[in-house]
């Protein structure tokens, strides 16, 4: 009798036992493919949103505070030569660059009841509530054929805050004259450039 009983404990454990071996290689791997391969942190932006990289500007020019007539006398070699005349809007002033090619050479600028053409004297058609007179010498505005080397006008458009209108009023005997016609009288500054060369004069709103 206790060997029978004995025989008979034994077939459960024997049993047990082949269902464990039943579990496949395959059903190991898959489960151990189901964890995080690694437990590294995903990668970071290299940089935070709205950044930039750019580095701040210079700080804007302020609108001039002077109305004082400028004068410069100034000897050059060679005659310089006016190329062209720009005008832009700015914070508070408008901006007229008179382009050179050469040196910057003398200069005045200076109020005038009116604008007249150099050598005739002749009014010039702009209507406006002051003038500014830059004249420059010596120089030229047409190169050795006689041909303009300031293209265009003699009257532009200009329609900015102060400045109205830029006109030519001469090329004559060694002096280019540019006339500024503003919307009233205002303070204005006159700096000199290179590289290229240019004179720029910035007038008040």
């Amino acid at each position: 009798m206790k060997r029978t009983h004995l025989v008979l404990a034994l077939v459960p454990l024997v049993l047990s036992a082949a269902g464990c071996g039943s579990v496949a290689p395959e059903d190991l791997s898959s489960a151990s493919s189901a964890a995080p391969a690694s437990s590294a942190a995903p990668p970071q932006p290299t940089s935070s949103p709205g950044s930039s990289s750019s580095t701040p500007g210079r700080a804007a020019p302020k609108p001039p505070t002077s109305t004082k007539e400028v004068e410069v006398k100034r000897a050059v070699d060679g005659t310089p030569t006016v190329t062209g005349v720009r005008f832009a809007g700015h914070g508070g002033f408008d901006r007229v660059v008179i382009d050179l090619k050469g040196n910057v050479p003398g200069y005045s600028v200076r109020w005038v009841p009116e604008l007249v053409q150099d050598g005739s004297g002749e009014p010039i058609g702009v209507k406006g509530g002051a003038y500014l007179q830059v004249s420059l010498s010596p120089a030229s505005a047409h190169n050795r054929s006689g041909s303009p080397s300031w293209a265009g006008g003699p009257i532009f458009q200009a329609g900015l805050g102060n400045v109205r209108q830029v006109a030519k009023t001469g090329d004559f005997e060694a002096v280019v004259g540019v006339g500024i016609v503003l919307d009233h009288r205002a303070a204005f500054r006159v700096t000199e450039h290179k590289n290229p060369s240019r004179l720029v004069v910035d007038v008040a709103h």
